[in-house]
């Protein structure tokens, strides 16, 4: 009966503490990591959670239900009630969050920003990019010349390294890469590596293989190709495309690149998406100066950035749209553009749900449009 009454308070106490994580967490998530207004314009939020906020007050207007608390350097807002914030300096803000205000629960970053008119494309592209560096994807054995299997590189290296120099001098390619191994002449040589933005220096002792031929039993890359999705343009030529980074397939990691060039490209075949398969657009790429779009320059968690030289004959003529904050947009009916029939078209979607906390997943919707849904079944990779 003891041990029972023990028992029975010891699950109480962990559920209570499991429902103040709990809750803790949900009130975190319902505001924001990232605010953003507009420069001269009132933006209106309401999160209605018991949290007080001290946001910077420098350039700052704050409007709304509430009498906000002003120092010198920084304004207390109470988040149970409305409230509007206006800026006339574009920069960024620190808004601090505690819990009742006591508790610290997170750090909210206010951005200001100017407005912005793009022009939506959805229109296939080819991507080509160079590696900043020759991209290690794995080690294996390599058989020396006496027959025997070595394994000189296993775990000294790491898939997802880039290799940047061999015994101090660059590289720029895999050919180079290989080239200077061999001519180490079977001497141990140094690696220059970058491994999570840290560059470090290892010794590996390459294995004779054949004559003048020398391996150090690494697998590399050095470019990726592949057919994605314009997303938008805007006034100045700079583009947005894919919604997600250039990844490597092999070791699944967001690709450091050097250069790219973005291309045309023509659809050349679509699998349909069905339940457990995703289905995928496959297309053509002809790497030829004609066919230039123009260069990437970034590739981020949210897809990447360059410069368009030309725009795609498919957006000549179409008009800007002005770019809404995350904040404002509403569930409900919308459309998405895409090209995905042969030409650009508009298709009807619902929005079911927002999460304003995630980075490149925050819209979630269902395909309404019946030409899509019997196109291609719904959203597909490379869409």
């Amino acid at each position: 009966m003891k041990y029972q009454k023990w028992i029975a308070w010891g699950s109480l106490a962990a559920g209570f503490c499991w429902g103040i994580l709990f809750s803790y967490y949900a009130i975190a998530q319902s505001i924001p990591d990232t605010i953003r207004i507009e420069m001269g314009e009132t933006e209106d939020f309401d999160f209605h959670v018991p949290i007080t906020a001290e946001l910077e007050q420098e350039g700052m207007e704050v409007f709304g239900n509430q009498s906000p608390t002003v120092d010198r350097d920084k304004i207390t807002l109470d988040l149970n009630q409305s409230f509007s914030l206006k800026s006339q300096q574009q920069g960024n803000y620190f808004m601090s969050c505690k819990l009742f205000g006591v508790f610290p629960i997170k750090a909210v970053s206010v951005e200001v920003v100017e407005k912005e008119k793009v022009v939506p494309c959805g229109v296939p592209v080819g991507i080509y990019v160079k590696t900043d560096g020759v991209l290690i994807i794995g080690t294996g054995s390599v058989v020396g010349n006496d027959g025997m299997n070595y394994e000189p590189a296993v775990n000294l290296v790491k898939s997802g390294d880039y290799v940047k120099t061999v015994n101090e001098q660059m590289i720029a390619d895999k050919e180079d890469l290989i080239e200077k191994i061999n001519q180490s002449q079977g001497e141990a040589v140094v690696l220059g590596i970058m491994r999570d933005d840290e560059y470090i220096q290892i010794k590996v002792e390459p294995v004779k293989t054949e004559e003048n031929d020398y391996k150090l039993g690494i697998w590399v890359r050095d470019d990726l190709a592949g057919v994605g999705t314009l997303t938008f343009y805007d006034s100045q030529g700079t583009y947005g495309a894919l919604g997600h980074p250039v990844s490597d397939m092999d070791t699944g990691l967001r690709v450091s690149l050097s250069e790219g060039t973005l291309y045309e490209a023509e659809i050349a075949g679509l699998t349909k998406g069905e339940k457990g398969n995703p289905g995928e657009i496959s297309g053509v790429i002809t790497y030829l100066d004609q066919y230039k779009l123009g260069s990437v320059e970034e590739n981020t968690s949210v897809g990447i950035y360059g410069k368009l030289q030309r725009t795609p004959e498919e957006n000549q003529e179409n008009e800007y749209y002005p770019v809404t904050l995350k904040q404002n947009i509403e569930k409900g009916e919308a459309v998405i553009v895409s090209t995905v029939s042969g030409q650009r078209k508009e298709y009807r979607i619902n929005i079911t749900d927002l999460d304003y906390n995630s980075e490149n997943k925050g819209i979630l919707f269902q395909v309404t449009d019946p030409e899509l849904l019997d196109l291609t079944g719904g959203v597909i990779q490379g869409m």
